[in-house]
């Protein structure tokens, strides 16, 4: 048992104020807010989810097939620009041609590491 006095009783604490009623105009600027948040959210994910253009070029590249003209794309090419589409089409035209080309008919020239032709053309001597 303690001889200390009874601490001094505490003032009683000020009521609190009445939180302000919320108008409609305020109601409809926090939701506003979150819908421009999610549609925020939603274009991030959509732009960072969809193919590059190296991708689309890569794609188009593997659908590539004898029926690709100018005028008729692959469906993985539609997203290609025109000038692309038609660079890697003469590429693939011209890696399946020296491919289906007989060995015998292909000109195989003497290449040195210098990248001089170093006498493989002769004039028959």
């Amino acid at each position: 048992m303690s001889n200390h006095p009874p601490p001094p009783a505490a003032p009683p604490l000020p009521p609190r104020p009445p939180a302000p009623a919320r108008n409609k105009r305020t109601t409809r600027v926090i939701v506003a807010g979150v819908v421009a948040g999610a549609l925020v959210v939603a274009v991030g994910v959509w732009w960072l989810l969809r193919p590059s253009y190296d991708d689309m070029v890569k794609d188009c590249r593997k659908a590539l097939t004898a029926s690709a003209t100018k005028t008729h794309r692959p469906e993985a090419c539609e997203g290609l620009k025109q000038g692309d589409y038609e660079t890697l089409l003469l590429d693939w035209a011209l890696t399946h041609a020296l491919d289906e080309m007989p060995k015998d008919d292909r000109d195989m020239l003497d290449y040195y590491d210098d990248g001089s032709i170093n006498g493989s053309l002769t004039d028959g001597e």
